[in-house]
């Protein structure tokens, strides 16, 4: 795969023949590897795919608290978001995120509740929450694939909140 295709597909992932599990993702110009863990046969390389959905929603958690203390001048000096998996097959949806947030800075109580709030605000945990739809194509022959995601689109639209074209009420 050609970096253009990374950018068009959003992520491109491929075996690299390392281990049972290894693979090479390209995004956004960088590689980075996934893999097991040695304990279910994988060399332990890198993040597993769902420690990488997990780092996906603490960092859009982050950075979704982080705008919206930024455009109301609060004065946030530091956010962390931790994120776990697990996985129930006995309750429906059997995946559960736990997500734990904290925010350093001279905050009263009611502007921390609303940055714990705003978290459920950001895109991927609408994603996630709301459920997505995931379409395959066999790559020989099939049209080309569409834009790789909104979330471009939803990051500008939490930056506008300042001009009012996002709603953190919903």
């Amino acid at each position: 795969m050609t970096e253009a295709s990374a950018a068009l597909d959003g992520a491109v992932a491929e075996d690299t023949g390392a281990g049972a599990f290894q693979a090479r993702i390209r995004t956004a110009g960088v590689e980075i590897l996934a893999d097991e863990p040695v304990a279910v046969g994988g060399l332990g390389s890198g993040p597993s795919p769902y420690q990488l959905l997990a780092s996906t929603l603490a960092s859009c958690t982050t950075m979704t608290v982080r705008l919206y203390a930024t455009r109301k001048d609060w004065p946030v000096r530091r956010i962390r978001t931790s994120v776990g998996h697990m996985r129930d097959a006995d309750v429906t949806p059997p995946d559960r995120f736990t997500r734990r947030i904290e925010i350093e800075g001279d905050l009263d109580d009611m502007q921390r509740a609303r940055l714990i709030e705003i978290a459920d605000r950001c895109p991927v945990h609408r994603t996630l929450s709301a459920g997505a739809r995931i379409e395959t194509v066999d790559a020989r022959g099939s049209p080309a694939a569409g834009a790789a995601s909104d979330h471009v689109v939803d990051m500008e639209a939490l930056i506008a909140v300042g001009r009012g074209s996002f709603d953190f009420t919903q």
